[in-house]
């Protein structure tokens, strides 16, 4: 006899449209596809479980962005649920699969470091999870590099009213105040992105020369218009929808929820204008700096880089050291390690094939490179970044 299809609810907001509810589902629904689910959208999931005790549950499991009532009555009826919002009141009550908000706050850090800034700020929502992880990692890196971080807040609904508006627009303006440029900033949503580059304007700062922002999840809307672009972290939240389905198949099938949420490294950075900037006061070495950001893919070295900024090797070497405090190889091969580890995580391309296209030339250089800088090799770390169907 054939088991009739698993009816699976769906409650996620989809009436948002963020990616952080339209690609969720998506992503489930590419796996409900594979495995012939009935998907049906229920925004009010808890209500419909409340409804027709006594009788069978109206689905076998649930996906949600979820509330108190949904965890209490689905465990009440034997239903299993897997969360996707981070922030969710019944977070601690339910398995969840949530994007890796410390591996978030990590890339944004590496960008800006990477970009020479020593000052820096964070300017995000307390109410909002993802957020509190993302700038504990960040403020870690910014001090381990020897630096500190102004963090601010902002309200988590800036447009529920006017007064939340203006409490938003008021909290920027005093958050701005106290930044000393150049400052690489981390924004947690992509509108207060924009209204920071208007703050910016009105003080006469420069977008990404004063400030260099990076800002939200990637709503490419958003993020691409009006000019200055913002840079921006693509999560890959079809992904998590992807995870949170298979978790769900999982538990329906009677496995054991994981003890930990489990969470789904970023993609990667998406590099737009309002990071397009090296803050070293020296301008040979901010000119060698770009050059090498837009060709370490090629098979250049440090003569190639001082060749291309009209400066000699070994004064080129000298200015590199007294103003980064590194040489002009070890910016090559740095920059040629964030390449790869972008490839590795949201590319399925051979190792091969990454070492080639990021400058190491073959797969063994790969290798020996990740091996001493990360401590593990290149198969590894796309292991741990990367969430894989079994």
């Amino acid at each position: 006899m054939t088991r009739s299809a698993r009816r699976v609810a769906l409650m996620l907001d989809l009436q948002w449209p963020y990616k952080r509810h339209a690609e969720v589902f998506a992503g489930i629904q590419r796996y409900a596809e594979e495995r012939s689910w009935v998907s049906i959208i229920d925004e009010f999931a808890h209500d419909t479980l409340r409804r027709g005790r006594g009788t069978p549950a109206p689905y076998d499991g649930i996906v949600a962005r979820a509330n108190h009532p949904l965890a209490r009555r689905a465990a009440a009826r034997g239903v299993p649920v897997v969360n996707v919002w981070p922030s969710s009141p019944a977070r601690h009550l339910l398995p969840g699969v949530f994007p890796d908000s410390m591996e978030t706050g990590r890339l944004v850090a590496e960008h800006l470091l990477a970009r020479g800034f020593r000052s820096f700020a964070t300017l995000t929502s307390r109410q909002n999870a993802d957020n509190e992880f993302e700038v504990a990692e960040f403020v870690t890196l910014v001090r381990a590099a020897g630096f500190e971080c102004a963090s601010a807040f902002v309200p988590q609904d800036s447009h529920r009213d006017l007064r939340h508006w203006r409490r938003t627009v008021q909290s920027i303006d005093r958050a701005m105040a106290g930044w000393v440029p150049p400052v690489g900033v981390y924004v947690g949503q992509e509108v207060c992105g924009r209204l920071v580059v208007q703050a910016g304007h009105r003080r006469g700062w420069r977008i990404p020369q004063d400030v260099a922002i990076v800002a939200g999840k990637n709503e490419e809307t958003l993020c691409e218009q009006p000019r200055p672009s913002l840079t921006s972290v693509e999560v890959g939240y079809d992904r998590i929808g992807y995870a949170a389905a298979g978790l769900l198949d999982h538990l329906m099938t009677g496995g054991a929820p994981p003890a930990e949420p489990v969470r789904v490294a970023p993609v990667g950075l998406v590099v737009r204008e309002s990071t397009d900037f090296f803050a070293v006061g020296h301008p040979v070495v901010a000119a060698a700096l770009a050059y090498i950001s837009s060709n370490s893919h090629r098979p250049i070295g440090p003569a190639d880089v001082a060749r291309a900024v009209g400066a000699e090797p070994r004064t080129l070497q000298n200015y590199f050291r007294a103003t980064i405090q590194r040489p002009i190889a070890t910016e090559i091969r740095r920059v040629r390690i964030e390449r790869a580890k972008r490839e590795l995580a949201r590319s399925g391309r051979t190792l091969d094939a990454i070492a080639r296209a990021v400058g190491f030339g073959n797969i063994q250089r790969l290798y020996e490179v990740f091996r001493r800088e990360l401590g593990m090799s290149p198969g590894e770390y796309r292991a741990q970044r990367r969430v894989r169907a079994e």
